[in-house]
């Protein structure tokens, strides 16, 4: 398994001066997913969880929905330079009669924010795909609870500790308890870790569940949310507009600036009550 953290020297400038130092820095591997040994995606993360991130993956795609659709996970052969197993590639093998996903240009009804896509088209494909509703939960939190969760998140990222380059995203209670946490240098790829966490411990379809991302809530984040029944998304930055589209469309609450006692809901406001308690 590849390492979480690199250390590399640095010159560090100040007021008072400069001075030479170790820094620790987030790591930073190719993961390729496949899926019946055929490649399926390539993704940028940081080494950990990386079967929980395939499960995740391939939850958001619409192609697991249960531990039962797999059969097995395995780690390829693979060496560097210095014959050490690289663990870069991942062999997902599904279970008896799961659909393998589409591989070809077609494949995914989402795109990064860095590839244009028609809008109408993506809000329409995530809600054809989506098995597990987000809408139908009665999940409910109050104000002062999603308060709290930023702070809490940020006491479980042991890693951001040392080199503050990770994002994060964390699944909770009503009650604002964090079931789970997992870092990563993309959003998308800690979002993936703690969804296929929850799907290898049967939770899923999340409708009792929130998650919270330690950056912005873009469209990407909230279909993933979506894919796994989770009603409500809480980002500590903006959200993007296809985001609250897609939020709204699918009856998710989405919560964005929260910060402290502060924050925006853009979506499912119903969710956020003065007195709540949760209900799946």
């Amino acid at each position: 398994m590849g390492r979480v953290t690199v250390r590399r020297p640095v010159r560090m400038l100040t007021e008072t001066g400069q001075r030479r130092r170790p820094d620790s820095l987030a790591a930073e591997e190719p993961l390729e997913i496949r899926v019946g040994g055929k490649a399926l995606a390539v993704t940028m993360r940081t080494p950990g969880h990386d079967v929980e991130l395939a499960h995740g993956f391939l939850l958001s795609e619409g192609v697991l929905g249960s531990p039962d659709d797999v059969y097995g996970a395995r780690y390829c052969d693979g060496v560097d330079d210095q014959g050490r197993n690289t663990y870069n590639v991942l062999d997902v093998t599904l279970a008896e009669g799961v659909a393998p996903p589409e591989t070809g240009v077609e494949r995914n009804f989402y795109t990064t924010s860095s590839c244009g896509v028609c809008g109408k088209a993506a809000l329409d494909a995530v809600k054809l795909k989506t098995r597990f509703p987000p809408g139908q939960s009665r999940f409910a939190v109050t104000p002062e609870v999603l308060s709290k969760l930023p702070d809490a998140l940020r006491e479980k990222q042991k890693v951001f500790a040392s080199t503050g380059g990770l994002h994060a995203a964390g699944l909770f209670r009503a009650d604002g308890t964090l079931l789970a946490v997992r870092e990563d240098v993309g959003r998308h790829n800690a979002v993936d870790k703690v969804l296929g966490w929850a799907l290898l411990e049967g939770r899923v379809p999340l409708g009792d569940t929130g998650l919270l991302v330690s950056g912005r809530a873009s469209f990407e984040l909230v279909q993933k949310a979506a894919m796994a029944g989770i009603p409500l998304l809480a980002a500590v930055s903006a959200p993007s507009s296809l985001a609250v589209e897609l939020a709204e469309e699918n009856g998710m609450t989405l919560v964005g600036f929260l910060r402290g006692a502060s924050m925006n809901l853009y979506t499912g406001e119903q969710r956020v009550l003065e007195k709540a308690a949760a209900a799946s």
